[in-house]
C-alpha cells in the first residue's frame, strides 16, 4: 500500500504552478501518493512550527525555527531580483516613526526585514489578501503587499519603500532576495526523503519547461486568482529557471538572511543553509 505524504503549499500562482505537474499526474513519486493542501503562507509557517505536514512551503525566514525537525529542500524556491514585497500607503500621506503597519505574518521574510528596518513601527498581522483594503480604509497607516498583490493594487495607493531596497541596504547588494521555499520532515526515512525531493525537483522543472501548456490549464480550471497577463508576469518573477534548484548565489543569499536575523536578535544561533539539506549524495553512494 502506498504511503500518503502531505504536501502543503500556498494558493498563490507560483506555488500552484510549481506543484500541479504532480496534481495532473505528469510527475509521481515512486512509492507514495502526494496529498496537497493549499493555505496562506503564514498559516503554513505556523503549521510547520507545529509539525503538521510532511512537506511544506515556508517563508525562508521561518527556517531557523524549524531546522531540527525539517530539512530544507533545494527546489520550489522563490527569490526576488530587483523586486519583491512592497510597503504601500495612501497617496500623499507621510508616515510617522511609529506608524501602524499590516504585515502578512510574524515569520514571513518581509516581516523580518521590515522589523529590522522599522523597529518603532506598530505591527499588526493579517491575511495578505486583506492588507490592501486595511490601508485603504485607514485601519492601518501602511501595509506590505506580497504575492500577486504587488502587481495590481489600487491607484489610491503608492509605494513608500520596496522591501528589495531594504534587503540591498542590509545585505550589501548583489544578492537575490530570499522569499520562500519548502522543507521536509526529518523523521521521513532518508531514501524516501531523497525520492520526494527529486519528485518535486522534477515537477518544478517540468512545469517550467511546459509553461505554455500548464499555465492555460490552470487558468481554464479556475485554479489561479489572476488573469492570463498577470499570471505570465508573476511567473516571470517567481516561478522560473531559478526556482528549480538552489544555486550558489541563492545559498549565499540565504546565509546572509540568517546572518542578519542572528545579528539583530531574531535567531538564537547562526546557521548555514547547506548544513540543513537532505544529503542526496547518499543515494549515489548506495547505487555505486
Amino acid at each position: 500500500m502506498l504511503k500518503t505524504i502531505s504536501v502543503a503549499h500556498s494558493p498563490d500562482a507560483d506555488d500552484i504552478f510549481m506543484y500541479y505537474a504532480i496534481k495532473f499526474g505528469w510527475v509521481t513519486p515512486t512509492d507514495a501518493v502526494f496529498e496537497n493542501i493549499a493555505d496562506d503562507i503564514e498559516t503554513l509557517n505556523q503549521a510547520t512550527l507545529k509539525g503538521e505536514y510532511d512537506i511544506c512551503a515556508i517563508s525562508f525566514a521561518l527556517y531557523p525555527f524549524v531546522k531540527d525537525d525539517y530539512a530544507l529542500l533545494k527546489t520550489a524556491v522563490s527569490f526576488g531580483e530587483g523586486y519583491g514585497p512592497k510597503l504601500i500607503k495612501r497617496k500623499g500621506t507621510k508616515l510617522k516613526r511609529n506608524f501602524k503597519v499590516a504585515l502578512s505574518g510574524e515569520y514571513t521574510t518581509n516581516a523580518l526585514l521590515f522589523r529590522i528596518a522599522y523597529p518603532d513601527a506598530r505591527i499588526t498581522y493579517m491575511n495578505f489578501l486583506d492588507i490592501e483594503n486595511a490601508v485603504l480604509k485607514g485601519e492601518v497607516d501602511a501595509g506590505v503587499l506580497i504575492h500577486e498583490s504587488i502587481l495590481n493594487y489600487s491607484d489610491e495607493l503608492e509605494v513608500e519603500r520596496e522591501i528589495w531596497d531594504i534587503w540591498v541596504e542590509l545585505s550589501g547588494g548583489n544578492l537575490p532576495l530570499p522569499l520562500g521555499g519548502m522543507c521536509l520532515r526529518r523523521s521521513i526515512p532518508l531514501h524516501n526523503a531523497i525520492d520526494y525531493e527529486n519528485t518535486l525537483i522534477k515537477a518544478v522543472d517540468v512545469a517550467n519547461k511546459n509553461r505554455k501548456v500548464l499555465a492555460p490549464m490552470l487558468l481554464e480550471k479556475g485554479l489561479i486568482r489572476v488573469d492570463a497577463g498577470t499570471l505570465d508576469n508573476y511567473l516571470d518573477l517567481y516561478a522560473n529557471d531559478n526556482s528549480v534548484m538552489l544555486s550558489e548565489v541563492q545559498y549565499e543569499a540565504l546565509d546572509k538572511l540568517y546572518e542578519l536575523g542572528y545579528k539583530h536578535g531574531f535567531y538564537e544561533n547562526l546557521i548555514r543553509s547547506k548544513d540543513f539539506l537532505i544529503p542526496s549524495e547518499y543515494q549515489e553512494l548506495r547505487n555505486s
